[in-house]
């Protein structure tokens, strides 16, 4: 197949952002049995009609199942697998033997992609899953460039290769962690992780409760157990030539302006369309930790990240909306702007373009000066052509 560039949909937004900004094809989660279950899901109603917007625009929808299953689940499996079938699923993600089994049995023709919470390292083992009927293999995020190509070497061509190229890690050995079942009360591994790794901690010792020890840098505690976060931009020619053919965005659970920001810059660079310089500073564009090229070249990065939590360079301010008022175009206020302001217009058909902000109006065409309200509809005049799906922003610095 040709390479895919594979985003997040943890809402219906999200997805059309996925979709418009380039993305080959989307993964979601359903009504449950996915690692993102207290939010980032739909429903079967709002699942089919996702489904159906991602088939209309002529791309992939795939549905996360990779939780591991309890028995009474495994028992209510046949007909959400049957209806997942139904409603034109292009392939579900799943990392149980169990619920593989239930899958291969209930709809055989739809295709199974081994999750990266299988922790596949090796050829043996994506050899087995691919004897066992998957299709694809999401390889877990430890592996090398060279070990990947190893493993593309001594395993069948029909069985297609997925890694991750960007987002958030987890500290723990391809996800399997039990801190936040520990610390709070929610299990990771069924989809409701508190991140409990990027919580800041300090060190004390037995007999002097309340006497901090300082292993931090400043004031505020140390991440001493969070990741930084991936950015693989710079690897995608190395990615292809080790045999991958799916490159996953990760982050169902972050924003559409994230989803839009990150697609865009990876759309650009598969396509070659843009520089990988400019394409990097597009992403500094989007919430992030500190960068890293995870374990792709080795040993990841052992120390925490030296910036103590997200930064971005820009905001979001606002989305781009179908109605027109004569030469105004609707906007759909996500930050505070005012106007003076410059406005950096993301788009799928233009790279590093903005504007002024000259003229702004309510929906009662009244002229004001700023946007003030979360989701307000406002009309503002553009010297740029803007589009039903873009979005604009602001630089902080």
């Amino acid at each position: 197949m040709d390479h895919e560039l594979l985003s997040p949909a943890g809402d219906m937004e999200k997805l059309k952002a996925a979709v418009y900004f380039g993305a080959d094809a989307v993964y979601c989660g359903g009504p449950g049995l996915h690692l993102r279950a207290s939010a980032a899901a739909f429903d079967r109603e709002t699942l089919a009609e996702g489904i159906s917007y991602v088939h209309t625009a002529g791309k992939k929808i795939y549905v996360a199942l990779n939780a591991f299953a309890r028995g009474d689940e495994i028992d209510t499996l046949p007909e959400y697998i049957r209806f997942l079938s139904s409603v034109g699923a292009d392939a579900v993600i799943v990392s149980d033997l169990g619920v593989l089994s239930e899958l291969r049995r209930c709809a055989p023709e739809l295709p199974a992609h081994i999750s990266t919470q299988a922790n596949c390292t090796n050829h043996a083992a994506a050899r087995q899953w691919s004897e066992l009927g998957a299709q694809r293999v999401i390889l877990a995020r430890e592996l090398s460039v060279d070990e990947i190509k190893k493993l593309r070497d001594s395993t069948p061509p029909e069985l297609e290769l997925e890694a991750f190229v960007h987002g958030a890690m987890c500290m723990a050995y391809s996800g399997r962690c039990l801190i936040s079942a520990y610390l709070a009360g929610r299990d990771s591994n069924r989809g409701d992780c508190a991140q409990p790794c990027r919580w800041n901690y300090r060190l004390t010792e037995e007999k002097r409760p309340g006497e901090y020890f300082e292993i931090e840098e400043d004031g505020r505690g140390t991440t001493i157990l969070s990741s930084r976060d991936l950015c693989a931009l710079e690897l995608l020619d190395e990615l292809k030539a080790a045999g991958i053919c799916s490159f996953k965005i990760e982050g169902r659970m972050k924003s559409p302006y994230y989803t839009a920001t990150v697609t865009n810059a990876y759309r650009r660079a598969l396509d070659g369309s843009a520089d990988k310089e400019t394409l990097m500073k597009e992403l500094m564009c989007a919430s992030h930790r500190e960068f890293s090229t995870g374990f792709y070249h080795g040993s990841i990065k052992k120390e925490p990240p030296a910036h103590d939590g997200y930064m971005q360079d820009c905001i979001f301010a606002a989305s781009v909306k179908a109605g027109r008022r004569g030469e105004l175009y609707e906007l759909e206020q996500r930050n505070r702007f005012s106007l003076g302001q410059r406005m950096e217009l993301l788009s799928p058909h233009s790279l590093g373009e903005s504007f002024a902000l000259e003229y702004m109006e309510n929906e009662d065409g009244e002229r004001i000066k700023d946007a003030l309200h979360p989701m307000q509809r406002v009309y503002v005049r553009s010297p740029l052509k803007l589009s039903e799906g873009d979005m604009l922003r602001i630089r902080l610095q």
